[in-house]
């Protein structure tokens, strides 16, 4: 759903509040689209024959539907929340869930950095055509303490961002990636490099879901990349993967300065 949009799609699940319960169907409020009222006839409520409308639905209960018809002409949308399948309505409610959370964490970042409600809502615009959305915008910033910036987003507010981000914001997992500068005396440099970063990939651990992946980026530069479900598991493994190189790549060897991105 856009912001910019004013009608719903034909096809769109959306988050819908029941407003008014009638004896042939249900009226809704559309989340998304402030001011428009969809209706649920009794027949899309549920599979089967419904006798009593209000042993399955009742005013004020949240409920995901799909979008079934649109009528611009007549400002009406129909909606079905029997076509809406458990997985659908898990996903739809979860990406409400997620997007009430974000707007409630850019007000905080915003109180925080004194701006006022046209602000916020200028950087809600901003962010969500950014990262797709204004919650992704939170989480990888969550993952990637460097997402704003890498958007050409700057200013004292990004600080306060982030730490709200990190402070709220459980991602699915985190990233920590660096640019490895190997340079080996003699010969056998490949070969050495090829141990070294083999040795770092090793420190990868299906127990813990932490995946490890070394690139040639154009010596002397390597680019090592870490994944790990939270930061603390991600810092432990990463102690591992730099002791890693550094045991193979000696100073009678060559010498390597890892930098972190």
């Amino acid at each position: 759903m856009s912001d910019t949009n004013e009608w719903p799609e034909i096809g769109e699940f959306l988050v819908c509040s029941i407003s008014t319960v009638k004896q042939n169907g249900v009226y809704v409020d559309l989340d998304g689209y402030p001011g428009r009222e969809g209706f649920i006839f009794i027949g899309e409520v549920a599979s089967g024959w419904v006798k009593n409308i209000r042993s399955i639905v009742r005013e004020g209960q949240r409920v995901v539907a799909k979008v079934i018809k649109v009528k611009k002409e007549k400002k009406s949308v129909e909606l079905s929340i029997k076509s809406v399948s458990d997985e659908r309505r898990r996903d739809t409610l979860q990406r409400w869930k997620n997007r009430q959370r974000a707007g409630q964490l850019l007000r905080i970042v915003g109180e925080r950095s004194g701006w006022d409600e046209a602000k916020i809502g200028d950087m809600n615009s901003e962010l969500t055509e950014t990262f797709g959305s204004l919650y992704a915008a939170f989480e990888e910033t969550a993952i990637e303490n460097d997402a704003l910036k890498n958007e050409g987003f700057k200013g004292d507010w990004t600080s306060v961002f982030i730490e709200i981000a990190i402070e709220n914001i459980i991602p699915e997992f985190v990233n920590i990636r660096a640019v490895a500068d190997i340079q080996i005396h003699g010969s056998e440099g490949i070969e050495v490099i090829r141990k070294a970063l083999s040795a770092a990939e090793d420190c990868a651990s299906k127990e813990d879901e932490v995946e490890v992946s070394a690139y040639y980026d154009g010596a002397p530069e390597y680019r090592i990349e870490l994944k790990a479900p939270d930061w603390e598991i991600a810092e432990s493994h990463w102690d591992q993967v730099e002791a890693a190189i550094s045991e193979h790549i000696s100073a009678d060897v060559g010498k390597v300065e890892i930098s972190r991105q």
